[in-house]
């Protein structure tokens, strides 16, 4: 690897899941508006064509008009040719087919239980989780062995139980986790900026918060424009008439959006514990009790369930559209994704500093008893050469440590369940999650269903 104060070449990153049809994509759109960075990216994924397909994309994308960086891309066949002699490892991937994610959230329903999202938490995503983090042990080991040094960018969900398992397998290794829910909040506040203040809307990079809890639950205790505090200009807004209602089934699906949050959810959780939950309200219901009891009492809150049915059409559509591209028959538009993983990889290479949140490793960050160290939060941290150095974020409100904590022994046991093979101890999660609502015999029934259907992705589980 070679470099001076203005540019580093030569670098390698291993990309785990390379056939990815959105985040491996993005970040090679990202590199391309990057001329500090060049190098080679080695694209592993268990559907080979899938990656082909990526190397053959990123390669294109070089001879474009507009692109200021040199990358060349690679499909490999094996998981130590793509680690070998890396500097960043890079994982995105699909922890069993989407029909699988599909099935996890069918059975949930067969017992009255309506997941928008069910990729980190409650039932199907609990049992998502002891798929990835079989994976992730295996991923843990050859970073290992192959690339100890290197650091290692989680993107897939459960992104905690993902990104704790590579610690928890190889505790040297150099782990964070990315997720962007938190800056749609950014931007939501950036809107009431606009709205209240009569400025014009600022970047959600211009909102300052201080950020804590755990993925897809995580929260803002003090949120800032310049001087303004916008925490009590969210108070004001949310007592402003209309802003809290209901919802009916008609005003949402007419929506004709699956990612929107009318952030019905955060609003109320913020006048009941003085806090604002900072991920979209999809993610937000299946953290608590009470809201996925129907798709009712979802619609109510204006949270729409984003159909498996629809990520499946968008991954088979995903290749044509690459084609389409690369035939011009779609015009080609050269432009930030809003990731921020280009950012941290300069900030690590020394690039520039660079604060925002991460999921990383407790290292007492959360001052909160409830949430032992090493189990894995998400705060702000800085990123500097070679370093991420979590930022402390002080406590959360109690109401909101004891929902937390739930969660965190979850997660926790469901890792080791993975890692032993332990039915029991994955029960316990499943039956210990504030979602259910079942007694124990239909508790058990259902998760040993889900693991039937998970059955080729558990190795050496005894399942009936």
């Amino acid at each position: 690897m070679k470099h001076n104060s203005a540019s580093i070449s030569e670098l390698k990153i291993a990309y785990l899941g390379g056939g990815s049809r959105e985040w491996a994509r993005k970040l090679m759109f990202d590199l391309t508006l990057c001329p500090e960075l060049s190098g080679q990216v080695a694209l592993y994924d268990i559907d080979l064509d899938a990656a082909r397909l990526n190397e053959q994309l990123g390669n294109w994308l070089q001879d474009q008009p507009g692109v200021v960086s040199c990358w060349s891309y690679e499909a490999v066949s094996t998981l130590q040719q793509a680690l070998n002699g890396a500097n960043f490892v890079v994982i995105s991937i699909q922890p069993g087919t989407l029909e699988c994610m599909a099935q996890d959230i069918a059975i949930a329903e067969d017992y009255g239980l309506f997941f928008p999202v069910g990729d980190t938490t409650g039932t199907p995503g609990l049992v998502r989780g002891l798929r990835a983090a079989t994976i992730y042990a295996d991923f843990a080991r050859e970073i290992a062995a192959v690339c100890p040094t290197a650091w290692v960018i989680n993107y897939t969900n459960p992104l905690t139980i993902c990104t704790r398992t590579l610690t928890r397998v190889e505790p040297r290794l150099k782990v964070f986790g990315c997720c962007h829910e938190v800056y749609a909040v950014q931007r939501m506040l950036a809107g009431l900026v606009n709205r209240y203040l009569q400025q014009p809307t600022p970047p959600r990079d211009e909102i300052k918060i201080n950020v804590l809890g755990i993925n897809h639950f995580t929260w803002i205790d003090r949120a800032f424009y310049q001087d303004h505090d916008l925490l009590a200009v969210l108070r004001d807004h949310i007592a402003q008439p209309d802003v809290l209602r209901s919802y009916t089934r008609a005003e949402v699906e007419s929506w004709a959006d699956w990612f929107r949050s009318a952030d019905q959810v955060k609003f109320e959780l913020f006048r009941r514990f003085g806090i604002l939950a900072a991920a979209g309200d999809r993610h937000l219901v299946e953290f608590l009790p009470g809201f996925i009891r129907s798709p009712e009492e979802l619609f109510r809150w204006g949270v729409i369930r984003t159909p498996v049915a629809w990520r499946i059409a968008r991954w088979q559509a995903a290749p044509q559209k690459a084609h389409d591209l690369m035939a011009g028959r779609t015009p080609l538009t050269l432009t930030s994704t809003g990731e921020e993983g280009v950012a941290q990889i300069k900030a690590l290479l020394g690039l520039g500093d660079l604060i925002t949140n991460v999921n990383i490793e407790n290292q007492g960050q959360v001052a909160t008893l409830c949430v032992p160290l090493h189990a894995v939060v998400e705060t702000n941290a800085h990123f500097s050469r070679d370093a991420v150095r979590p930022i402390a974020a002080g406590a959360l409100p109690t109401g909101v440590q004891s929902l937390i904590a739930r969660h965190v022994t979850n997660q926790e046991l469901i890792i080791e369940a993975a890692l032993t093979c332990d039915k029991d101890l994955a029960f316990q999660a499943v039956f210990n999650d504030p979602t259910n609502r079942l007694p124990l015999d239909e508790a058990w029934a259902m998760f040993n269903r889900l693991l039937g259907a998970s059955r080729e992705y558990l190795p050496g589980w005894n399942i009936d």
